[in-house]
């Protein structure tokens, strides 16, 4: 808790950050790239490209200076930092740098209003939130028994096209040894190193059940759009790995693991790529409790877009409490006639206990926020909904 002296002074901030937070983050990220560009290792710089990122750690030093004292508030997001921060690899090291460079860009962007007192309070306010986070990531790193930023080699045994832009890649690891246990929901980081000498990781969630062999992921091929660049990592993968390469990937993290062993109704939620942890969790439960009553949705652009249907067919099988909706925004002749045309709609999903069963999502920002609305208005209430977001987050979804 920061003292009662640098308290007022972070008060005060919590209006200037919602005028100047992105002139800040900006600015500190451009400041400490120049300084250190080895850094860039560890950002995607695609989103640095696009401005997400920037507009992520403005939405997350807003959120830390007006929630300062309500845990309840910062706990989810802190708690996503942390699993984040040890997928790369991040130490104690990189946290002076990081508040230099922040209290650098305050000062920089606000002038003579960032008085000598408003920084020492947000160097206070920055230490503090430093060593707790420096704290839990050490507790992750000794769970999962590695060094910070270890990479493990892993072979590639099967290459999967699961749609025109999903392809899954199945692991295991080169030397022999056990594949990693993890918790469905989560994902690992992929390094890569290109030709010019730059290396990025990037977070891709585990698609299939933990089986102690292998472990597989799905990779969306991240096209160039209007205003984001094409995905340097993703693009690689799918033009240049086959069987028999060797990745380097991070150890499991993510803190989106649904409860895959409980006998409790659960309802999973996806769209498009975020279908990859649902997967995880729905092959978990046909493996250990198929009678379980499970509501599997998913949101595709089309037919060709949706990934993984073999992995739902086959649960079919097993699982006699499966419901299964499906909707596709653009419809074909040849679907499938139980495939709903147009966006996901709650009200044309199978109904379930809405106050005994937990829902999770995983998609688009813009996808979460409109089933949120929809779920809470259709009265299920808000502690059973859990997200998942691919990318930064931007803390605007509605809780």
């Amino acid at each position: 808790m920061v003292s009662a002296v640098a308290r007022p002074y972070i008060d005060a901030s919590v209006p200037v950050l919602r005028e100047h937070g992105l002139a800040i983050t900006t600015t500190f990220y451009r400041n400490m790239f120049a300084a250190h560009p080895e850094l860039t290792n560890l950002f995607n710089m695609g989103n640095q490209a696009n401005g997400s990122q920037q507009q992520s750690l403005a939405s997350a030093v807003f959120a830390y200076a007006a929630n300062i004292d309500n845990a309840a508030v910062l706990a989810p997001v802190v708690s996503r930092i942390v699993h984040k921060h040890a997928s790369l690899g991040i130490t104690a090291q990189h946290y002076p740098i990081v508040g230099r460079y922040l209290l650098g860009a305050i000062q920089q962007v606000l002038g003579d209003a960032a008085t000598p007192a408003l920084i020492a309070a947000w160097d206070e306010a920055y230490s503090e939130l430093a060593a707790a986070l420096i704290a839990a990531e050490n507790v992750l790193y000794a769970q999962a028994g590695i060094a910070p930023g270890q990479l493990n080699d892993m072979r590639v045994i099967d290459v999967i096209d699961e749609s025109d832009d999903i392809t899954a890649f199945v692991l295991a690891p080169a030397g022999g040894e056990a594949a990693p246990a993890f918790k469905p929901g989560q994902y690992l980081s992929v390094s890569v190193t290109f030709d010019d000498g730059a290396t990025q990781l990037r977070q891709y969630s585990l698609s299939d059940a933990p089986n102690g062999q292998s472990l597989r992921i799905s990779v969306k091929r991240e096209r160039e759009g209007d205003a984001t660049p094409a995905g340097r990592v993703s693009n690689w993968l799918h033009q240049h790995v086959v069987k028999g390469s060797i990745l380097k990937v991070t150890h499991p993290f993510g803190d989106f693991t649904a409860d895959t062993e409980g006998a409790a109704p659960i309802v999973l939620m996806s769209a498009g790529v975020g279908i990859t942890p649902m997967i995880a969790v729905l092959n978990r439960i046909a493996r250990i409790n198929p009678q379980r009553h499970v509501t599997f949705v998913h949101a595709a652009r089309a037919g060709r877009h949706h990934a993984h249907r073999a992995d739902v067919a086959v649960a079919k099988q097993s699982m006699p409490n499966l419901s299964v909706a499906t909707f596709y925004e653009t419809f074909a002749p040849e679907d499938d006639s139980s495939i709903a045309a147009g966006m996901m709609d709650v009200s044309k999903v199978p109904a379930w206990a809405y106050q005994d069963a937990d829902v999770y999502l995983c998609g688009p920002v813009a996808f979460m926020q409109a089933q949120w609305r929809s779920l809470i208005e259709a009265g299920v209430p808000a502690s059973r909904l859990h997200r998942e977001v691919f990318g930064p987050e931007l803390l605007n979804y509605v809780n």
